[in-house]
């Protein structure tokens, strides 16, 4: 059985875990699991997520509204963010970031909270969980002005993409994404991305890996995304776990 497996970015507040979310997180210690973030959408998920990090010792949560909700933000959110920062378990601000792709909010109003998030991490010393689809250059745009530590998650890009982000010094996660067919950018990312820079995660509920593609994820069925990347970059999965734990825990200042 694999060990050190370190999941960066979940979603257990999400309602398809309502059935039976307190057994699903019991049980993952036993399956090799060592940590977990809890990645926000808004307000009420950033609460939910702090709430879930009294019962697990390895679960933590990042607080933050992601580019969906961005037209609901407030000013005033920021200060509830900073608020919530102090909360021992709160390790970053996430997810964050761009998506237009269904642009459920106005580019310009997602473009303005991303950047405002992102000063807030910087200001309160944190790590980012970056949210970017079909909006690289938008994304990097606030990357390269502001230099935050943190991640891009569930990376979609180029290899040249890639190292590009970890010149400026942040971290490539990849999930289930890099394990379907048709996943050859993915792939051609995966391969250049630094050992001390990749990480590994689910979005569970969502993007489960082949061959479970489907189905709702956890953070269990990381080990295929472990087994897929240490298959394209030519080592030991384990291996892989191992750095890739050593990496979240650098990143998240565990």
């Amino acid at each position: 059985m694999y060990r050190n497996i370190f999941d960066t970015h979940a979603h257990y507040d999400d309602h398809k875990f309502d059935d039976d979310r307190c057994a699903l997180l019991d049980s993952l210690p036993e399956k090799g699991v060592c940590g977990v973030v809890n990645a926000a959408s808004d307000l009420a998920s950033s609460v939910k997520g702090m709430e879930l990090t009294a019962r697990w010792p390895w679960l933590y949560c990042a607080v933050g509204v992601h580019p969906h909700e961005a037209d609901g933000f407030q000013e005033s959110d920021l200060a509830k963010l900073a608020e919530f920062s102090r909360i021992e378990k709160v390790v970053a601000i996430g997810e964050i970031g761009l998506d237009y792709h269904y642009d459920f909010s106005p580019r310009d109003i997602q473009r303005a909270v991303f950047e405002a998030q992102t000063r807030l991490a910087c200001d309160l010393g944190l790590p980012v969980i970056i949210h970017d689809r079909e909006a690289h250059a938008d994304t990097m745009e606030v990357l390269r002005k502001y230099r935050p530590k943190g991640i891009v998650h569930c990376f979609s890009g180029s290899a040249e993409l890639a190292m590009e982000i970890v010149k400026l010094g942040m971290y490539v996660a990849f999930g289930g994404a890099v394990t379907f067919k048709n996943a050859r950018r993915a792939v051609q990312a995966a391969a250049v991305v630094p050992d001390d820079r990749l990480l590994v995660e689910t979005d569970c509920p969502y993007m489960a890996p082949e061959p479970l593609r489907g189905r709702r994820c956890d953070s269990s069925m990381i080990v295929y995304v472990a087994e897929r990347l240490a298959a394209i970059r030519g080592v030991d999965p384990q291996a892989l776990l191992d750095q890739t734990c050593a990496n979240a825990q650098a990143v998240y200042n565990l």
